[in-house]
Formats: structure tokens, sequence, C-alpha cells
């Protein structure tokens, strides 16, 4: 286990709550990237797979977590993305 990679994902994983609370408080995704969060998404598939196939302990946890929030927050930007006429 490393401390680093740990405390990289603690300090994403609380963003990504304050992101999501946003969009879904002013159902507005104004200067959100879809590709920015699916490069994350892949990154932190990378992570899980690493993890299982490697390196397992505890920290897969944090890479799920971050997984499950980005996901999220990706599905709301394609839920509150404005309709184009």
């Amino acid at each position: 286990m490393s401390f680093f990679e740990a405390g990289m994902l603690l300090c994403f994983g609380i963003s990504w709550p304050i992101s999501i609370a946003k969009s879904l408080r002013t159902k507005q995704v104004v200067g959100k990237s879809p590709l920015f969060m699916a490069i994350l998404c892949v990154g932190y598939v990378s992570g899980c797979i690493h993890k299982a196939l490697y390196s397992m302990d505890w920290i897969i946890g944090l890479y799920i977590m971050n997984l499950i929030m980005v996901s999220f927050d990706l599905f709301l930007y394609y839920r509150y993305l404005p309709k184009r006429d």
C-alpha cells in the first residue's frame, strides 16, 4: 500500500461529491468536460485492474468509489445537457 496513492485518491474523492451536488442542485453542467470525465474513468478502471492483478489491498476500494462518483457525474452531464433544437 502506498500512503501517497491513498492521499491522491482521497483528495480526488473529496472533490467529486461537491461537483455532483452542484449538478443536482443547479441542473446545469456548464464548464464540465465529458471527455475529461471519461478519461478519468478509464484511469480509475486501470487502477482497479492493476490492484486486482498485482497489488491487491484496500486502496482498490478508493479507486472503485472514485470510479462510481465520476461515472455518476458523467451521467448527470448527459442528463442535464441542454437540448439542441
